[in-house]
C-alpha cells in the first residue's frame, strides 16, 4: 500500500506541476519532425517522470473533485482503453483512462500516457464506436509523441517555459488541459495560459493512427468520421446561437479532414473484406504444431461465444446513464430521468433510461421506488451483474439489508475480484454489520489492495478494518486514500501519528517507516516549492522527520 518510489526524478515533474504560466507552441505545419528516439524532450523529462507527473495530476484532480470515482465506471473505461490500446502503435506503454468531471464536450490526454474522457463527451456519443473513436484519437497523440514535439517547439522559445508544455497542454484538449493543469497548482486559481495548438500534421497522424486503431480493435472506423461530422453539423446549425464544442475547438474539424477519415476508413473496410473469416483453427493441424494444452480436446470450441445475443443489455448504454448520474446532482437526475419517462410517445421508454432513473433514485435515499424500476429489467436480463449490482444497492438503500447482502455474497462469489462488487458488498458488511462482517469485508478487500490507485478502495478497506479492530491496518489505509486523493501533506502525518502507538508489533512499525520513507521527498520538494495542494493551500506546509528532527511547521501547530 505504500506509495510508489519518489527518488529525484520527481524533481522534473514537481517544477511542471508548480509553474502557474504556459506558453504557446505555434501551429506550424512545416515544422521538422524530430524522430521517437533520442529527443532532447526524452533527455529532459523520461518515461518515468512523465508517468510520475501524470499520477500527480490525476490526483490533484480527485482532490479537486474533479474525476469520477466509481469502481464500475473506472473498469469499463480502463477495459475500453486497453482494447484499443492492445491494437496501437505502442501496446506495451503505460496508460491510464479516467472520467473527468466535466460536462465540456472534450478529451484530454496528459504525459505518462494518462487520458481523461470528459464526463459530457461519454453522455454524447451515440454509440462505443464514437466513443472509442475519440479514445483512440488520443491514444494516438500519445504513441506519435505530440507531447514530446509540442515541448521541442515551445523550447525554442522560451526554454523555462517550455517545461509547461508537457504538462499544461492536453493532446488536442484545450479545455480539458485547462483543467487538468488547473488542478495541478491546488485551486490557486484559473491557470493563465495561452493557448496550445498541435499542428495540422499532429492531428492528421492521430487521426490516421486513431482510424486503424479502431479498425484493429474491431471498432466501426466510420465513426471517428461520423463523430467529428455530428459535432460540426450542430455547430452549424445555428452557428448565432450554438456554443461551438471544445472539442472543435481544440480538434479543428475540416471538410478535407473529414473527408481524409472517411478515405482511410473506406480503405480498412476494403482491406478487412479480402481478409479469410471465420474460424480458421485446422483441429488435425492444430495438436502437431502446438503444445498440448490438458483438457483442450477441440480447440475450435475456445471460440463459442460465452453469451447468446439478447442474453445482456448493452453495457456502454448503462455506462453512459451511470456516467451521467454520477456527474450530475442525484435529485435533478431523478427529475430529469422522470420526466423523459413520462412522455406519451414512448420514444424514451428504453432499459438505459429505466436504468439511470434507478441509480438517481437510490443516490436520492429512494430506494424502494428504484427498485421498482429494476425489477421488470432483471427479469428481461437476471443474469446482468450491472442490473444485479444496482438492485443490491437499491435493496440496502431501502433498508432491506438482508437481501442485498445475499445480492453482494452471490455477485462477489461469481467475480470474486471485480472491485465494483467488493467495495459495494464491503461497505454493506461493514455499516450496521458485526465484527465479524467487517473482518470479513477487510480479508475480501485485502487482495484488492495490490494494484490499484483507487481511493475508495483504500478507504473502504479502512471502514471495515477499523471496525474489525485492526486500528494500525484501518490507520494505513486511510493515509494512502489521503494520499492517492492529492493531499499528501495528510498523508504523512497520519502516518507518523500511527508511528507514535505504543501496540504496534515489528512488521507494522516496519511497514509504516516505509510509507513515511516514501512519501517524505515529495512532501519536502512541495514544501520547498511552495506547491499547493488541497491539503495545503498556501504551499507553507511542514513537517517533522521521522526522527523527530524539525523539519518546519505543520499546518495548525505554533511555532516553538
Amino acid at each position: 500500500m505504500a506509495p510508489r518510489q519518489l527518488p529525484d526524478r520527481l524533481l522534473t515533474a514537481l517544477l511542471l506541476a508548480g509553474l502557474t504560466f504556459a506558453a504557446g507552441a505555434q501551429d506550424k505545419p512545416d515544422d521538422i519532425r524530430l524522430p521517437d528516439l533520442g529527443s532532447s524532450a526524452n533527455a529532459l523529462i523520461s518515461p518515468q517522470e512523465a508517468q510520475d507527473y501524470g499520477a500527480m495530476m490525476l490526483q490533484q484532480m480527485r482532490a479537486l473533485d474533479m474525476v469520477v470515482n466509481d469502481p464500475l465506471l473506472d473498469d469499463y473505461i480502463n477495459d475500453l482503453g486497453f482494447r484499443l490500446v492492445a491494437n496501437s502503435a505502442k501496446p506495451k506503454d503505460h496508460f491510464a483512462f479516467f472520467i473527468a468531471r466535466d460536462p465540456v464536450i472534450n478529451a484530454f490526454s496528459a504525459p505518462g500516457g494518462y487520458i481523461g474522457i470528459n464526463s459530457g463527451l461519454i453522455t454524447i456519443t451515440r454509440s462505443e464506436d464514437e466513443l472509442a473513436a475519440v479514445m483512440a484519437h488520443e491514444i494516438g497523440h500519445i504513441t506519435q509523441n505530440h507531447l514530446q514535439r509540442a515541448y521541442e517547439s515551445a523550447k525554442k522559445d522560451t526554454p523555462l517555459m517550455a517545461l509547461v508544455a508537457l504538462g499544461a497542454i492536453a493532446a488536442g484538449g484545450v479545455a480539458g488541459g485547462q483543467a487538468a493543469a488547473a488542478a495541478l497548482i491546488g485551486g490557486q486559481g484559473v491557470l493563465m495560459q495561452k493557448e496550445i495548438n498541435f499542428t495540422r500534421k499532429d492531428e492528421a497522424e492521430a487521426d490516421r493512427t486513431g482510424i486503424q486503431t479502431l479498425a484493429k480493435s474491431g471498432f466501426d472506423p466510420n465513426a471517428m468520421a461520423g463523430f467529428f461530422q455530428r459535432m460540426e453539423d450542430v455547430m452549424s446549425a445555428d452557428a448565432g446561437g450554438v456554443d461551438v464544442p471544445s472539442l472543435l475547438l481544440d480538434h479543428p474539424v475540416t471538410a478535407q479532414r473529414i473527408s481524409d477519415a472517411k478515405a482511410r476508413a473506406t480503405a480498412l473496410i476494403a482491406a478487412q473484406k479480402e481478409q479469410p473469416s471465420g474460424n480458421l483453427l485446422d483441429k488435425s493441424s492444430w495438436s502437431r504444431q502446438t503444445a498440448p494444452i490438458a483438457y483442450v480436446k477441440d480447440p475450435t470450441t475456445l471460440l463459442a461465444p460465452s453469451h447468446q445475443a439478447g442474453q445482456e443489455p448493452s453495457t456502454y448504454l448503462l455506462m453512459r446513464e451511470r456516467v451521467r448520474v454520477l456527474s450530475d446532482d442525484a435529485y435533478r437526475m431523478s427529475t430529469y430521468y422522470s420526466s423523459l419517462l413520462a412522455r406519451s410517445d414512448g420514444s424514451y421508454d428504453t432499459l438505459e433510461n429505466h436504468y439511470g432513473y434507478a441509480l438517481a433514485l437510490t443516490r436520492s435515499d429512494q430506494g424502494s421506488k428504484a427498485i421498482e424500476q429494476l425489477q421488470p429489467l432483471l427479469g428481461k436480463y437476471p443474469g446482468s451483474l450491472v442490473l444485479r449490482l444496482a438492485m443490491a444497492d437499491a435493496r440496502l438503500q431501502a433498508g432491506q439489508r438482508a437481501a442485498a447482502l445475499d445480492i453482494y455474497a452471490a455477485l462477489n462469489t461469481q467475480s470474486p475480484r471485480n472491485k465494483a462488487i467488493g467495495v459495494a458488498y464491503a461497505n454493506a458488511l461493514t455499516l450496521g454489520g458485526s465484527k465479524a462482517q467487517a473482518a470479513q469485508a477487510a480479508d475480501m478487500l485485502r487482495p484488492m489492495l495490490e494494484d490499484t490507485d483507487e481511493p475508495d478502495l483504500f478507504t473502504a478497506y479502512a471502514r471495515a478494518s477499523e471496525r474489525a479492530g485492526d486500528a494500525v491496518r484501518a490507520g494505513e489505509a486511510y493515509a494512502q486514500a489521503s494520499y492517492l486523493s492529492g493531499r499528501p501533506f495528510d498523508a504523512m502525518e497520519q502516518l507518523k501519528t500511527l508511528l507514535k502507538r505504543n501496540d504496534l508489533d515489528y512488521y507494522a512499525r516496519a511497514r509504516i517507516q516505509a510509507h513515511i520513507a516514501d512519501l517524505t521527498p515529495l512532501v519536502m520538494e512541495l514544501r520547498k516549492r511552495r506547491i499547493s495542494t488541497d491539503d495545503n493551500p498556501d504551499g507553507s506546509g511542514q513537517f517533522a522527520s521521522p526522527s523527530g528532527t524539525r523539519m518546519g511547521m505543520v499546518r495548525g501547530e505554533s511555532e516553538p
